[in-house]
């Protein structure tokens, strides 16, 4: 079975992140950038697929030359090699953009099943399964908790607030999985050393067949505007216990409807 991950380069959650004001992108030049995590947790899915199928686990990227990183930790963690698109046309694209490039790499690419995470933690916006399946014209499986390859049938268990959803569709097709699906292996020390060793593919937009005019920040359906700093953190409210401190306490409560 041939899997293709998605996995994306983004600034450490756990990081103070920050908009470039020349363009108001984000500011990934002086970021701490890493894995995006949701994408570990799509990575060990495959991996898994692959040990219990066979076959061979491919990781896809867009990104600029530091998402190199990122592929290699996916690499370190097992899958088989990689394909990077890096072009600097590409600066600023949105996720309408960014699936057209990445329907368009999966066109280059032998598979049956593509995985990635539910979202991403710089955009949160939980939309690439849907729009790939869209552009690819194959079925989209998202919200997984729990994947099940069946033949050619591929079902999950999606998450709920109140349960779970058993959802099926045949292959090829794409899944995204939810952070409750597995726990990520963490790379031994043989699979970095081999990671090094294991092939990434470098391809522009050119190698797509993709117009540059067509991508990056100008040619965005969705753009940030404006954006402002979090003001600073005001002062408490001190209460006083005069003898009637409980009820100063339940009246401050009461204003700001909590009780």
């Amino acid at each position: 079975m041939n899997i293709v991950v998605l996995v994306k380069q983004v600034p450490d959650s756990g990081s103070e992140r920050k908009l470039d004001p020349s363009d108001n992108t984000v500011a990934r030049a002086s970021a701490d950038n890493v894995i995006n995590e949701m994408d570990e947790y799509a990575i060990e899915e495959a991996l898994a697929v692959k040990e219990a199928q066979g076959g061979e686990v491919t990781v896809l990227s867009v990104g600029p030359d530091s998402a190199t990183d990122a592929i290699r930790k996916a690499l370190s963690m097992g899958a088989d090699k990689a394909v990077h698109v890096v072009d600097d046309a590409l600066h600023g694209s949105d996720a309408l953009q960014t699936s057209a490039v990445l329907a368009a790499a999966l066109g280059q690419l032998e598979y049956d099943l593509v995985v990635t995470g539910a979202e991403a933690t710089d955009s949160q916006m939980s939309v690439m399964a849907a729009l790939l399946s869209e552009r690819l014209g194959i079925p989209q499986l998202s919200g997984a908790r729990k994947l099940t390859i069946e033949g050619s049938t591929a079902k999950i268990e999606r998450q709920t607030d109140g349960g779970y959803w058993a959802v099926e569709a045949p292959l090829p097709a794409i899944v995204s999985t939810w952070d409750t699906i597995n726990e990520p292996r963490y790379p031994s020390f043989k699979g970095i050393m081999a990671a090094k060793k294991k092939p990434v593919e470098t391809k522009s937009l050119a190698d797509l067949g993709i117009d540059a005019g067509a991508v990056g920040l100008a040619n965005a359906a969705s753009q940030v505007l404006d954006f402002a700093g979090r003001p600073p953190k005001g002062e408490g409210v001190k209460v006083t216990d005069e003898g009637d401190g409980a009820e100063k306490f339940v009246g401050f409560l009461a204003a700001q409807k909590i009780v």
